[in-house]
C-alpha cells in the first residue's frame, strides 16, 4: 500500500487518482477521513499530521509515503514509518528551499521538513515545484464580478505548474528506486506574467479580461488580511526583492514522466466552471 497525506489537496488528490489508476492500493489521509470523491478501492484515513498518534496505525503495511511539509508531527511520523517498515518517502517541498534561507518563513519550513526526512533513515525524494497553476483560483471572485482583475506582483514571471504534473512526478518517485536521494525541481512549460494568465483565462471563458497590477502597498494589505505577516514577507522577498527566480523552465517533468508538462491554457480550459 501507498499512503498519501494531504489527500484532499491539489497535489494529494491527483496523486491518489494516479496511484489508483496504476492499480496500487492507496490510503488517503485527511483530517476529515471522508471517502466522498475518492476513487473506487481507495481507503479513506482520518489523520492529523500535527498529531502523529492519529497516523501511526495507518502506516502498517505501507511501502511508500507521500508527505506534506510544515506539520509539527513530522519527525515522529517518519520515525513511526521507519518502525512500521515503510521503504521510502516522497516529500512535497518547494523551489524556495533551494535558496537555503532559513530566515524566510516559507523556505524555512520547507528546509526543516527536508532535514527531518533526510534524518529519518528512509529512502527519500524531494519534489520541489514552482508556484501552482491552481493559485489562479484566487482570482475567481473577481472574474465572476467583472472583466478587470487586480493582481499582485505584476512583473513577476513564473513557470507555474499544474498539480497534475507534480503528482505524476511523485508517482514515479514512489514506484521506483531510480529517484532515491534526489531533489526533483519541477516547473511548468512556460514563463508567464500574471497578465498573461488573466488573458488566457479570458480566452478559455470567452471573455476579454484585463489585468491591473496592484501597488506593493495594496498587495501587502490584501495578503496580510488572509495570511500571517511572515509569510507575506516571504512572498515579497521572492517576487519583489528577487530572492527566488521561478522564471526558468526546467525539463524535469518530461525527463521523469516521458511527456511535457501541461500548459496553463489547458488548465484554464479544464477549470472554467470554477470561474463562472
Amino acid at each position: 500500500m501507498f499512503l498519501v497525506t494531504g489527500a484532499t489537496g491539489n497535489v494529494g488528490a491527483e496523486l491518489v487518482r494516479a496511484l489508483a489508476e496504476s492499480g496500487e492500493r492507496v490510503g488517503a489521509v485527511s483530517r476529515s477521513g471522508r471517502s466522498e470523491g475518492l476513487p473506487s478501492g481507495v481507503e479513506a484515513v482520518s489523520g492529523d499530521l500535527n498529531r502523529p498518534e492519529t497516523v501511526r496505525a495507518a502506516l502498517d503495511g505501507v511501502r511508500g509515503l507521500f508527505l506534506m511539509p510544515g506539520y509539527g508531527g513530522q519527525r515522529q511520523i517518519l520515525a513511526d514509518a521507519r518502525a512500521a517498515g515503510v521503504r521510502r518517502v516522497v516529500l512535497l517541498s518547494g523551489r524556495s528551499a533551494g535558496t537555503g534561507d532559513r530566515d524566510n518563513a516559507v523556505a524555512g519550513y520547507l528546509l526543516d521538513a527536508e532535514d527531518a526526512v533526510r534524518d529519518s533513515g528512509l529512502a527519500w525524494t524531494f519534489v520541489r515545484p514552482t508556484s501552482f497553476m491552481t493559485n489562479a483560483l484566487r482570482l475567481a471572485d473577481q472574474i465572476r464580478e467583472g472583466d478587470t482583475v487586480r493582481v499582485p506582483f505584476p512583473d513577476a514571471r513564473t513557470t507555474d505548474i499544474d498539480p497534475y504534473d507534480i503528482a505524476q512526478v511523485a508517482l514515479r518517485a514512489l514506484l521506483s528506486d531510480e529517484f532515491a536521494g534526489r531533489v526533483l525541481e519541477v516547473t511548468g512549460p512556460e514563463a508567464l506574467l500574471p497578465a498573461d494568465r488573466v488573458r488566457i483565462l479570458g480566452a478559455a471563458l470567452g471573455r476579454d479580461l484585463r489585468a491591473v497590477g496592484l501597488e506593493h502597498e495594496e498587495a501587502r494589505a490584501e495578503m496580510e488580511a488572509g495570511m500571517p505577516k511572515p509569510y507575506v514577507d516571504a512572498f515579497f522577498s521572492f517576487f519583489v526583492d528577487g530572492t527566488l527566480d521561478e522564471s526558468v523552465v526546467l525539463p524535469t517533468v518530461e525527463q521523469v514522466t516521458g511527456r511535457a508538462p501541461r500548459t496553463f491554457a489547458r488548465w484554464a480550459r479544464d477549470h472554467t466552471d470554477a470561474f463562472r
